[in-house]
């Protein structure tokens, strides 16, 4: 009887099944029909009529497209049934930097929030401003900044406005950081649904409270639902309700990573575990944080800025370094 592996392939035709259970691999059958040797004959493209402005070379330019290299260490033989599509040692040393570094950013914000942080923390303070100011973080995403003594949160402090005020940020011309959800075309539009949606249930803290007997991951995943609003993509809503339940505004914990899309931690996601179906994914993300002893929520951030090649430090300035203890415990654990 034929036997089917994980990826719903012939055991011995899956490239990676085959290699785990020592099977060797079927080599690929080619058609035995004779190739012609003629060439094909070229069928000639109508031409287009260029503008003064652009040419065909440029469209993919103009159609805000950006393309990257993602970089790769080189095949070394390294495996680890944690992370299954890795097979560079120099992958996995990256990626368990990334993800003490995410952890050393949840310490930081449940301990010692930096910059606006601390006012979106302060439990004095009320608590719709509190979770306008965190949506605005979330957003426009603290800048990177390359020396010691520059201001991530300059921008936002700049544009921010009360909530009691009703008024939306000024947003032109503002900068933003790596993870920001702001495009300029679209000016306050985000903004305003999110009022919107607040409005519709009453307050912010209604909105994102829900029923009180839910538990925390349940409040996370239905906030996280909810806040599909026109411009606000993946990465600023999960970050918001991170930090929304990391200070302490509300009992919010991310029960899965909520992957899906484009965007650099599903890719990343799908790169280091291997597969693709999302329900594999979140479970194979969930063993990889026990066995890390990590938060679930560091993958966000540590699968973003590994995928990318480049850290995002979304607020903790340039001197922030990984937790050493974290990434001693991720290495033994990656088997480094």
């Amino acid at each position: 009887m034929p036997t089917f592996c994980r990826h719903n392939r012939l055991i011995q035709n899956c490239p990676i099944c085959s290699k785990e259970q020592a099977i060797e691999l079927r080599p690929i059958v080619t058609s035995s029909a004779p190739r012609t040797t003629q060439p094909r004959p070229s069928t000639p493209r109508p031409s287009r009529a260029r503008s003064g402005s652009g040419s065909a070379t440029r469209s993919s330019a103009s159609s805000g497209l950006t393309v990257r290299r993602v970089a790769r260490g080189a095949d070394d033989g390294y495996q680890s049934p944690l992370v299954i599509g890795l097979k560079s040692s120099e992958d996995a040393g990256r990626l368990a930097e990334e993800l003490a570094f995410a952890v050393h950013r949840l310490d930081r914000l449940g301990h010692d929030p930096p910059g606006l942080y601390r006012e979106v923390a302060d439990a004095g303070a009320d608590i719709d401003e509190r979770s306008w100011l965190a949506f605005l973080i979330a957003y426009l995403c603290p800048l990177q900044v390359e020396a010691d003594g520059e201001d991530p949160f300059a921008e936002i402090e700049r544009v921010r406005t009360s909530w009691a005020s009703g008024e939306l940020p000024s947003l032109e011309g503002v900068q933003c950081g790596p993870r920001t959800a702001h495009d300029p075309t679209r000016g306050t539009k985000t903004l305003e649904a999110y009022r919107t949606w607040a409005a519709r249930a009453g307050s912010q803290q209604s909105a994102y409270t829900g029923d009180a007997a839910w538990a925390p991951e349940r409040r996370f995943a239905r906030a996280f639902e909810r806040l599909a609003l026109p411009g606000l993509h993946r990465d600023a809503r999960f970050d918001l309700l991170v930090t929304l339940g990391r200070l302490g505004v509300y009992d919010m914990r991310a029960g899965s990573l909520a992957l899906g899309g484009a965007n650099d931690v599903t890719v990343g996601a799908k790169r280091a575990f291997g597969i693709g179906d999302p329900l594999l994914l979140d479970r194979r993300a969930s063993d990889l944080a026990q066995a890390c002893g990590i938060p679930l929520e560091a993958l966000d951030l540590g699968l973003h800025n590994w995928q990318r090649g480049e850290r995002a430090t979304l607020g903790l300035g340039a001197d922030a370094e990984p937790e050493l203890e974290a990434l001693s415990a991720i290495r033994a654990a990656l088997g480094l």
